[in-house]
């Protein structure tokens, strides 16, 4: 059942701060998967059925499949349960962030002409390990000044589960994708990525997906920039001030070049007949494609993120999302409607961008080990033969033990 209650001022208990908690443990797999379609089959109504999943397999990762006896359901649950704290904002079609209610805001923040944009958030999520129970809280708090928000004031609660999606798929990673039903003709596509990273850094994208007839269209985006601050409590104590995030909607949306271009993914999928309805399933079947992403269908927020809205050939709707977590990797997903708004495949990837193939390169990556440091790997691309006069040398250093030194050749 999906409840939302609004308006209500029910003051925090228990503000102490949290004692400290082991760290989680990492992620079992890192390969997720992405968007883009096959033709499957479709549905999106409520009628109770059976599911079943179409999966496709790539041999090559085959050595790679978990064992037997693994329980992916139970993976997710142990991944996806806790405490969800952080900030969440809504956009509009094009993108443009939307400002918090007048009544809601701080005198401060009035008397000086601030802008809120942001709504502190907290989100309590279960799943049980050993049953197909899933269920969240999505809260609202209303803006505070300063470290006020350990006293801070629920302005509204949507409680979701399981029972009530018209389709959910996910990842023993904690990743899913939900679809859920609106009032007034609507659904919304739900998009919840866990950093590949950092298992306790998600972020959630809410694709709010209007049914008029055979035509849907996008009316606006939500987006929840969220961090795992403890063991599930059912939402009984905030992070506060001890959250490791902020306020975002008004900072730059991401850069067109950092999301455009060719990719490389390992792409997993589930897929949906028209006997079905309220599945739960999981992304298996991973297979490398590559794809290209047009620049002109891309709808960029911030926090390194996007979304679009496509439309195939055939009539198809593909509902996506993405997050470039790290430069040069993404994680993504999709949700596939036929021309007759029946849902066919959901999908989620991890995607690496593939090197300019009119540049030609000679890249050496090298691993550092205390003061060593050695080759680990290299190759050579050329994409055309030139002069092979060496004109520039750039260094690439991230925030991990690996450097990528390139050469461009004019």
């Amino acid at each position: 059942m999906m409840m939302t209650s609004s308006g209500s001022s029910l003051l925090w208990r228990s503000r102490t701060t949290a004692p400290a908690l082991p760290p989680r443990s990492p992620p079992l797999s890192k390969a997720l998967s992405f968007p883009f379609s096959s033709a499957l089959g479709g549905f999106i109504h409520r009628a109770p059925l059976s599911c079943s999943a179409e999966i496709s397999s790539d041999s090559a990762l085959a050595q790679s499949r978990p064992a037997p006896d693994f329980n992916p359901w139970s993976e997710f649950a142990q991944n996806v349960s806790g405490e969800w704290d952080g900030f969440g904002a809504d956009f509009s079609r094009q993108g443009k962030p939307l400002e918090l209610p007048e009544s809601v805001v701080p005198e401060a923040y009035r008397e000086w002409e601030v802008k809120v944009f942001d709504w502190q958030t907290q989100c309590p999520t279960l799943a049980q390990p050993h049953a197909h129970t899933f269920l969240y809280k999505s809260i609202k708090l209303l803006p505070t000044v300063g470290c006020e928000a350990d006293a801070a004031t629920r302005y509204t609660i949507d409680q979701r589960t399981i029972g009530s999606a018209l389709a959910f798929s996910y990842s023993d990673t904690g990743s899913y994708v939900a679809v859920w039903p609106l009032r007034n003709n609507q659904l919304e596509v739900e998009h919840c990525l866990v950093n590949p990273n950092d298992k306790e850094s998600r972020v959630r994208i809410f694709q709010v997906v209007s049914l008029a007839e055979t035509n849907m269209s996008l009316q606006s985006v939500k987006v929840f920039c969220e961090q795992w601050y403890g063991p599930f409590r059912d939402g009984d104590q905030l992070g506060g001030c001890a959250i490791r995030s902020s306020g975002f909607a008004s900072t730059p949306t991401t850069a067109a070049s950092v999301v455009a271009g060719s990719w490389r993914v390992l792409l997993a999928t589930t897929s949906f007949h028209a006997s079905d309805s309220g599945c739960v399933q999981h992304f298996t079947g991973e297979k490398v494609i590559e794809i290209v992403r047009e620049e002109t269908d891309l709808l960029l927020l911030p926090q390194e993120l996007w979304c679009s809205l496509q439309e195939s050939k055939d009539g198809d709707r593909v509902f996506s999302v993405g997050w470039v977590f790290e430069p040069g990797h993404a994680i993504t997903s999709s949700c596939v409607f036929s021309s007759d708004s029946k849902l066919k495949e959901v999908t989620m990837g991890r995607e690496t961008a593939l090197l300019d193939s009119a540049e030609p390169l000679l890249i050496f990556d090298l691993y550092r080990e205390g003061s060593i440091s050695y080759f680990c790997r290299a190759f050579v691309a050329f994409a055309s033969l030139g002069s092979a006069a060496l004109s520039a040398m750039k260094v690439s250093r991230r925030p991990s033990v690996w450097e990528r030194i390139r050469w461009n050749f004019t």
